[in-house]
């Protein structure tokens, strides 16, 4: 089939690739401007713009496409772009984590609509950080939906969709490079079957919204539980990176464990973030269950961090050149 795609990141660069090698034809690519990015704050490309341009494939950099919004110049010649591709044979626009919001006249341009790759497994977290929201609530399981788009966020009738298991071990860097490779295959399954595919309305029933990740959340709150931290620090890897303080300096801290309970004096009375033991691979630390039970403790392995302006080390590395003492608090400020 010839193909519009709208896309942004890696996860999006992935599936066009798998559409690529399935043999379909993309004619036009949207994508995000341009943005600053890297130490020297240079305009850097995005992934789906780079692949493009490496396969010779036009695109379109709007910064919107509403022709009533803030930028109606970009628009305009957003939907020419569109109409052109449209008129040289696309029959279907698919998008993957774009980044704008497509209004009505972009739904219903192509023959076929629009098709969304998502992913979650829909209803649960529609919206922006999908990935790293199921790793944070500490759901079972995850995966990519492909989804016939309306004006609502997310909400258009499902066509297809698979799940994998969300390890322990998963931080958002990882699960994101499984999902966009699920996205590929699914979106070029959809494409093969598109004729015989029902669709599907979302159910009503356990519907929740993925909010854009905020650089605020990345503070670790000791207050919590250790499996709550533990869960917040493997979302928050690579991005925006869980962070905390020891001895006035900022460490992020980008793996993490439950630890050994067992560790805990059965009558003690512990402040949050108290370091309870330093090994080679791990520093242990107390977290409090809650501010209402502040005497119910559970234990945090850190098992790799990184100070400002240092590289990420697993604790054996970190401890050479931080003086990590028993006692200490992280979270605590000096």
């Amino acid at each position: 089939m010839k193909l519009i795609f709208s896309g942004t990141p890696e996860f999006a660069s992935v599936a066009m690739q798998a559409l690529v090698a399935a043999g379909h034809e993309i004619v036009l690519v949207l994508t995000q401007p341009d943005r600053p990015a890297g130490r020297g704050m240079k305009l850097q490309a995005s992934a789906v713009k780079q692949f493009a341009l490496d396969k010779n494939i036009p695109v379109a950099q709007p910064r919107s496409l509403r022709l009533d919004g803030k930028f109606p110049e970009e628009a305009e010649l957003g939907k020419a772009a569109i109409d052109k591709a449209i008129a040289d044979g696309a029959e279907v626009m698919l998008v993957a984590a774009y980044g704008l919001i497509l209004p009505q006249w972009a739904l219903t341009s192509p023959k076929l609509g629009c098709l969304n790759i998502h992913a979650s497994l829909l209803p649960r977290w529609r919206g922006a950080a999908p990935i790293h929201r199921a790793i944070e609530a500490g759901d079972a399981a995850t995966g990519v939906t492909i989804m016939q788009m309306d004006v609502g966020l997310d909400t258009g009738d499902m066509l297809l969709r698979d799940e994998l298991p969300i390890l322990d071990t998963d931080t958002t860097g990882s699960l994101y490079d499984k999902l966009a490779d699920m996205g590929g295959a699914l979106i070029v399954k959809a494409l093969a079957e598109l004729a015989d595919l029902k669709a599907v309305k979302q159910p009503e029933e356990g519907i929740t919204y993925a909010h854009k990740i905020e650089k605020t959340e990345a503070q670790i709150d000791w207050s919590q539980s250790a499996e709550v931290i533990t869960r917040r620090i493997r979302a928050f890897n690579p991005f925006p990176g869980a962070v905390t303080s020891l001895n006035g300096e900022q460490i992020k801290v980008w793996g993490a464990e439950l630890g050994d309970e067992n560790l805990i004096e059965v009558g003690k009375t512990y402040k949050k973030g108290r370091i309870i033991a330093v090994a080679g691979v791990f520093i242990a630390c107390i977290a409090i269950n809650s501010e209402a039970n502040s005497d119910v403790y559970s234990v945090v392995n850190l098992t790799e961090l990184q100070r400002p302006g240092g590289k990420r080390l697993k604790v054996a590395d970190f401890v050479r050149g931080f003086d990590v003492q028993i006692g200490m608090c992280f979270g605590e400020l000096v």
